[in-house]
């Protein structure tokens, strides 16, 4: 009795350490949008100067470069928060402040970039904190910062699966936790996400990433499920290229922080002027995009797109951090949405194929793939998904694009 009353005890903590991690989330992305909406919409309103938005970006990236300085490397990527994790159990948590700080600014000014990386390093470290505090349940505990990286995950995402699988899937071997641990990482997950729509509804605040609707399509559409994939495959070659480019860069600039800084806002500044779609994450923009393809245009979508896979790794590696989902998968749309005009077939299907295998490519993970998109495209189209999100796993990425990580 004792040890069930021990066991639901525990699982009680898990679903009160859920809730905290949603509502950090919800505070979190309130703050964020607050702040994007002052500085992008209040201000310019206020003070319509010239150049507004390059003026922004690399005074942006200049505080930056001075933060980082002054207080480290912060946020981490997210593929090294996961190892770190998975590899000791554990993440840092004395310096959580300076990754909140660290996190916020590049998503304010406009970087081409997600909040994942920041938001799940900042909950690995509180959650690892708790466990520190928690010493009764050691033996449970080392798992309470794996489970709140994963209910971070499936929140940002409004995804609990992929929240669930992205930690543990992997390239060479994908271990499920036991039983008693799958409830308590489940818990969590729905307990956070729970907890961050209930404030979104309560507060009138949108839910983020709309899903993107579509009719019936012929089955000769279907014939394109091939060259689409590859097409995504293609792309996700790009992005390896640019991020080999960016990270070489980075790392022969590795000591010169500030000026890093100031060179990305800079870059970021003059892609926001002229291209405006390559700027933030592209959450918020994936329908309005699919939506208004044909006004935008073949050419303008395939640049906004390549431009977008270079800026995003320019982001990540020369100071202003965070995660790529999000842009890579806005990429994808516009991949798929210029390939819809071309060929005459239906955007949502195109946009799905390519996506996948962009996302697919880029992760090396098809399952977390695939459960991640499935809030996007409609869930008919999971089988051919699927298949783009295989393929893009299986055809390897030659050594030469593999990034130099430093």
């Amino acid at each position: 009795m004792k040890g069930l009353k021990n066991n639901l005890l525990f699982v009680l903590y898990t679903a009160i350490l859920g809730a905290i991690v949603g509502v950090i989330v919800w505070s979190f992305l309130k703050i964020m949008n607050y702040g994007i909406d002052f500085l992008w919409i209040y201000l310019p309103s206020k003070a319509g100067f010239p150049l507004y938005t390059l003026c922004l970006c690399t005074a942006g990236g200049l505080l930056v470069g001075l933060w980082k300085k002054k207080t480290g490397d912060y946020p981490q990527e997210l593929r090294v928060v996961i190892g770190r994790v998975r590899k000791t159990g554990r993440y840092p948590y004395k310096n959580v402040f300076t990754i909140i700080i660290s996190a916020l600014i590049p998503l304010l000014i406009g970087a081409s970039i997600g909040p994942e990386a920041g938001l799940t390093g900042i909950i690995a470290g509180l959650c690892t904190w708790v466990g520190d505090k928690l010493k009764r349940y050691k033996k449970e505990t080392d798992e309470l910062t794996a489970i709140g990286m994963s209910a971070t995950l499936g929140t940002v995402f409004r995804s609990p699966m992929f929240g669930f699988i992205e930690p543990i899937e992997s390239e060479n071997d994908t271990i499920l936790p036991k039983t008693s641990k799958i409830v308590l990482y489940l818990t969590a997950i729905l307990s956070s996400l729970g907890i961050f729509l209930l404030l979104n509804r309560l507060t009138g605040t949108s839910s983020g990433i709309e899903g993107m609707k579509s009719e019936g399509i012929p089955w000769e559409h279907y014939l394109y499920a091939v060259p689409l994939a590859l097409i995504g495959i293609l792309a996700g070659y790009l992005f390896f290229a640019f991020k080999k480019l960016t990270s070489l860069t980075a790392n022969r600039l590795k000591q010169f922080v500030i000026v890093r800084g100031l060179c990305c806002g800079l870059l970021l500044g003059l892609s926001g002027t002229f291209l405006p779609l390559t700027m933030f994450s592209g959450e918020h923009l994936i329908v309005i995009v699919s939506e208004q393809a044909q006004t935008i245009g073949t050419v303008m979508l395939l640049i906004t797109a390549v431009v977008k896979l270079l800026l995003t790794n320019i982001c990540i590696d020369w100071g202003l951090k965070g995660g790529p989902i999000f842009p890579v998968i806005f990429c994808g749309v516009c991949i798929g949405c210029a390939l819809s005009i071309l060929w005459g077939i239906d955007p949502v299907f195109s946009c799905a194929l390519v996506t996948t295998a962009l996302m697919g490519h880029t992760l090396k993970k098809p399952l977390a793939t695939v459960l991640l998109l499935m809030i996007i495209f409609p869930i008919r189209f999971v089988p051919v998904m699927l298949f783009a999100a295989a393929a893009a796993c299986l055809i390897p990425t030659p050594k030469l694009l593999k990034p130099e990580i430093g």
